[in-house]
């Protein structure tokens, strides 16, 4: 594995290439885990041109790669779908990697007669466009910054229709019955960023004391809403072998409407260096973030949990029953950090630390099943009144020792 992590040229004002993002401003500059939330891409191909306006003022328009900042859009992705579909095409073989379904229609009673595939994997059809301005001075630095991205979905995957009710019911997908609707719009998600750097020499020589805010819709990742485990994947749990997982999709796709609804994201940070002595410094961490689905996401998924008598494993369930209450899919969560840690820099460039973090995260409301202490229970089995044990947030630590030695 070879990864390039800075790669550009400057000249007149313009950067091209491979550099941090012109978006991020704290960036997890004093921490070894970097587990507090915040965005931070420190690699990513851009291209970006910076205006002086002043004494110590800047402004920066930057395009930037946008494959660094898809979380992804929800998918309900299972193996349940081709056995529902048939399993020998190569359309099938698109439906059980990245589907997520919607009505193609519906009879005199608004039940739906049929469900199409759409394939969710988001495409790279224009860069993100970030603006920051940016202030230095002695005292330290301010930045505000905003970022703009598409948020897109591919087309209903051919061969993957299936007929629920009524006549039909099996028909393949063709092109009159794809037709019934439109390839799915795109969204636009956006999100800002303030961030304040405060120098602080008359505390101790070093001293810095950071402060941060984010709020995106549609831009989890811009926000730093995320977990270290995998920012990159819609759901995963923050903490091996925790109870339930978190979800982070940047939008999910309306079965019914057909379109799809952004999520919102919003994060906030401190961090502050501390200098004991020349050889010795610490530094102290928090952070506290929130991740909602827009309203009645988590409802509409639940109307197609079960396709042609095919139960979706990774839907939330029917609304109404007992197991959509206490499912953990699409649930709105938060999460809180905190941490410090102590570096021992005998030499110039050896760092030599120990840093310990703790970490909560839960749900905003109500309580889901704790999947430890009821491994294999199906939703059947919730619904009948089995007892199930709930949880409605777990917490844990992380001590890491470190040495490191610059060149």
């Amino acid at each position: 594995f070879v990864n390039v992590d800075k790669a550009f040229i400057q000249f007149a004002g313009f950067t091209a290439g491979r550099a941090s993002s012109f978006f991020d401003f704290y960036a997890h500059d004093f921490e070894i885990i970097s587990g507090t939330a915040g965005s931070d891409v420190a690699s990513t191909n851009l291209l970006a041109y910076t205006a002086k306006l002043g004494d110590g003022l800047t402004a920066t328009l930057s395009m930037e790669d946008p494959t660094f900042r898809k979380t992804g859009v929800y998918s309900p992705a299972n193996g349940a779908i081709a056995a529902a579909v048939g399993s020998s095409t190569f359309a099938t073989f698109g439906a059980s990697n990245a589907p997520a379904p919607v009505f193609l229609g519906f009879n005199a009673a608004g039940v739906g007669t049929g469900i199409g595939f759409v394939d969710v994997v988001e495409r790279n059809r224009m860069p993100d466009f970030v603006g920051a301005l940016r202030y230095d001075a002695a005292w330290g630095s301010a930045q505000i910054s905003a970022a703009v991205k598409d948020v897109n979905v591919g087309n209903f995957i051919p061969g993957s229709f299936l007929g629920t009710t009524g006549p039909g019911a099996g028909v393949p997908l063709t092109a009159a019955n794809a037709a019934v609707r439109a390839r799915v719009p795109t969204e636009y998600g956006w999100a800002v960023q303030g961030g304040l750097k405060l120098n602080m020499p008359y505390i101790s020589p070093g001293d810095t004391l950071y402060l941060q805010g984010a709020y995106g819709e549609g831009a989890q990742l811009y926000t730093g809403y995320s977990a270290y485990t995998g920012s990159y994947i819609s759901n995963t749990t923050s903490i091996q072998g925790s109870p339930f997982q978190q979800y982070f999709s940047d939008a999910t796709l309306n079965p019914v409407t057909g379109k799809m609804q952004l999520s919102t994201s919003w994060t906030v940070v401190g961090s502050y260096l501390h200098y004991w002595s020349p050889e010795w410094r610490s530094a102290f961490f928090a952070s506290y973030g929130e991740l909602n689905f827009a309203p009645g996401a988590r409802f509409a998924q639940g109307l197609a949990t079960t396709i042609g008598g095919v139960t979706l494993a990774g839907s939330p369930g029917v609304p109404g029953t007992r197991s959509f209450l206490l499912s953990q899919v699409l649930r709105d969560s938060y999460q809180i950090y905190g941490g410090a840690s102590l570096i021992w820099s005998p030499v110039k460039d050896l760092d030599i630390g120990i840093e310990g973090m703790y970490t909560s995260v839960g749900v905003q409301q109500g309580r889901v099943v704790d999947l430890n202490k009821n491994f294999g229970v199906s939703a059947a089995q919730i619904n009948a009144g089995i007892a199930v044990r709930t949880v409605s947030s777990y917490d844990g630590g992380q001590v890491r020792v470190r040495v490191q030695r610059d060149f």
